[in-house]
């Protein structure tokens, strides 16, 4: 008797997707796969096959059973109506994982301590210890900072904007210095590459494996999405979190 291949794929860590009836939790291995190529673009069914390297009839079923609950949705093909282009319908919640954070809160509370109770470090205490206590359960919400980021961005760019890059970049570095997010230096033009010292967001955070700042790549994705009034890509590269001195942001 042949053991399933699915079922021999450890399931590190499951992803949670808010649709419209509530919030569904992606358990299965194949199923987190799909649906994180889904995120990075719409795919045929013949696509979706090809990339995951799973049989025409295993795909179909989890695809059925994703569109069943809300999760993708599907449209015609253009060159081809008998077959359909699959598509999110849903919102990336972020993960549950197994490699959970070990911290120490107790060092945030004293760094609000030690800086003579100043009302700035005390909102980052609160925004620290919020996202370290999460990670230390081995939920990571980095997905929706990253939406909050694109939403605050969108509102920001009135206030921001420039006619010429050199400005707008100016205008970025002086509202990042003062209100204590960090400060920015353009290292690099093409492509695009912004350092960040002493970064609000992840400055502090206990070491991961990854880079931490996802607010702020959502704020930058929506400033210069908006600047170039096309797709602008985020990719940080460099984060406090993974023991660099500075955040560095690529901005394509």
């Amino acid at each position: 008797m042949k053991s399933n291949p699915e079922k021999r794929m450890a399931p590190l860590e499951v992803e949670l997707f808010s649709t419209p009836t509530g919030l569904k939790v992606i358990k299965s291995p194949l199923r987190v796969k799909i649906l994180s190529m889904l995120r990075e673009k719409d795919l045929s069914f013949d696509e979706i096959v090809r990339l995951s390297g799973r049989a025409k009839s295993t795909i179909s079923e989890h695809l059925k059973d994703l569109s069943q609950e809300g999760i993708i949705g599907s449209r015609n093909h253009p060159a081809d109506a008998r077959k359909k282009i699959f598509f999110l319908r849903s919102e990336y919640v972020g993960r549950v994982h197994q490699d959970k954070v070990q911290d120490n809160l107790k060092q945030y509370v004293n760094r609000y301590i030690e800086s003579e109770n100043d009302p700035f470090e005390f909102f980052r205490l609160i925004f620290h210890t919020i996202r370290v206590s999460l990670l230390s359960q081995g939920v990571d919400i980095d997905p929706i900072l990253h939406d909050a980021g694109l939403n605050v961005g969108e509102v920001l760019y009135e206030k921001l904007k420039a006619a010429e890059m050199n400005q707008f970049l100016q205008n970025i570095a002086r509202f990042w210095q003062t209100h204590d997010l960090g400060a920015v230096e353009v290292k690099n033009m093409t492509p695009l590459v912004i350092h960040v010292s002493d970064c609000f967001e992840c400055s502090g955070l206990p070491p991961l494996n990854r880079p931490a700042c996802a607010f702020d790549s959502g704020i930058l994705e929506a400033l210069f999405s908006k600047y170039k009034q096309e797709k602008a890509r985020v990719k940080e590269v460099e984060c406090h979190a993974t023991g660099s001195n500075y955040c560095s942001f690529v901005i394509e």
